[in-house]
């Protein structure tokens, strides 16, 4: 679990995140939300040590973040898998080469165990036999799922993606989520995503932060959202035509059985 305990951010006289307090739970697929300029992308980058906030606790497990030294916090990166917006592939490596890069940089593990590890987690995402191949000759879709192989190759307590749907088609972007989904619920591991894609915040929103103006605005699951009163939320959430037919759809069966 992580736990956020009053966290706040200033740059120069401008509070980026104003008291943000909030837990993320293991096994869970938890989403941060927001417009631009809201404060969410700071907010990953303080819980992941990028940014260090003026005030708060960002505890992991128990453990302050905000408190350790640099060999308690060497230690707990290798408990961390990250999942980029990009992918962030080395292209001057096969795809193999790039999903053993942190085994070879934080394992003790022989060649052929570091090997063997990076094809299984290869074949977990569904990606058999392109070990060989470079990051330019495969599609988009596979290179996130690469990227994903990549991030669980230490068995992540803990794994961060910024918006993993980025540049994918709709069908790609529903078998990447899946796929984080399953490996969360699978591992047991607290991902936290940072996403501006309302299909995923409807299909895998277990935990949905809402930052609003550097505050935390709402706090709910994809269930509680649709039916949400919260002004903020909603105009975020249903800015187009078809969430707000979501949104009535909903109510208008909730009326139907009361």
């Amino acid at each position: 679990m992580i736990e956020l305990k009053s966290v706040s951010k200033t740059f120069e006289d401008n509070e980026v995140l104003k008291n943000i307090s909030t837990s993320f739970l293991p096994g869970q697929t938890n989403l941060v939300i927001g417009q631009s300029g809201s404060g969410k992308t700071v907010l990953m980058k303080c819980i992941i040590g990028l940014m260090t906030p003026e005030k708060g606790e960002i505890n992991y497990d128990g453990r302050n973040l905000l408190t350790m030294n640099r060999q308690e916090t060497k230690m707990l990166r290798r408990e961390i898998g990250m999942l980029f917006q990009n992918s962030a592939l080395f292209d001057s490596l096969t795809v193999l080469e790039n999903v053993m890069f942190p085994l070879n940089m934080f394992s003790n593990m022989r060649y052929k165990e570091r090997e063997e590890r990076a094809i299984s987690c290869l074949e977990r995402v569904n990606l058999h036999d392109i070990g060989h191949l470079s990051p330019a000759e495969i599609s988009g879709g596979m290179k996130k799922r690469v990227a994903i192989a990549r991030a669980i190759t230490l068995k992540p307590k803990y794994l961060f993606c910024d918006e993993p749907n980025s540049g994918l088609d709709p069908k790609t972007s529903i078998v990447i989520d899946q796929l984080i989904k399953e490996i969360t619920r699978e591992y047991n591991i607290t991902t936290i995503i940072n996403t501006h894609d309302m299909n995923s915040v409807m299909e895998n929103g277990d935990n949905i932060v809402f930052i609003h103006e550097g505050i935390l605005e709402w706090n709910g699951s994809k269930d509680e959202i649709i039916t949400s009163s919260n002004k903020k939320l909603n105009d975020f959430i249903f800015a187009s035509d078809l969430f707000k037919k979501v949104k009535d759809v909903e109510i208008g069966l909730m009326e139907d059985e009361g």
